[in-house]
């Protein structure tokens, strides 16, 4: 029996892609566009392939969802289980899986900051 990838470039769009990613972690639109800091409606573009998210919130988007990069592009790669490979996650379990999206994402902020910083940093050495 042949497998099939549900989430394959022929098969699905970026924005069909960020969508699954999305609700197979549990994530409505609004909280996923709250997390990584930008508007709902540019979300829902996003996802309806009508605009495309810059590089630092691709990498976000990633961490955020638990998907590698190129999965979020390509389909290739890891992501969430294709559609009726679902299994059932137990409340603790998932409010778990929750907390180390949302620690990741301060991490990924926090990783954005510390570059700006270092940019600012060295900006004002050379100036000097």
């Amino acid at each position: 029996m042949t497998e099939t990838n549900w989430f394959s470039e022929d098969a699905a769009t970026f924005g069909d892609r960020l969508a699954a990613a999305r609700e197979a972690a549990g994530l409505q639109q609004k909280e996923l566009a709250a997390q990584i800091g930008v508007k709902v409606e540019t979300l829902i573009a996003w996802e309806h392939d009508l605009k495309e998210p810059r590089a630092n919130r691709l990498q976000m988007l990633s961490g955020i969802l638990g998907v590698s990069l190129s999965w979020l592009l390509t389909g290739d790669g890891e992501g969430p289980t294709d559609p009726g490979d679902v299994d059932v996650i137990p409340d603790d379990i998932a409010a778990i899986l929750i907390e180390i999206r949302a620690v990741r994402t301060q991490i990924v902020q926090r990783t954005d900051r510390l570059a700006q910083l270092e940019k600012r940093l060295r900006a004002a050495l050379k100036d000097s």
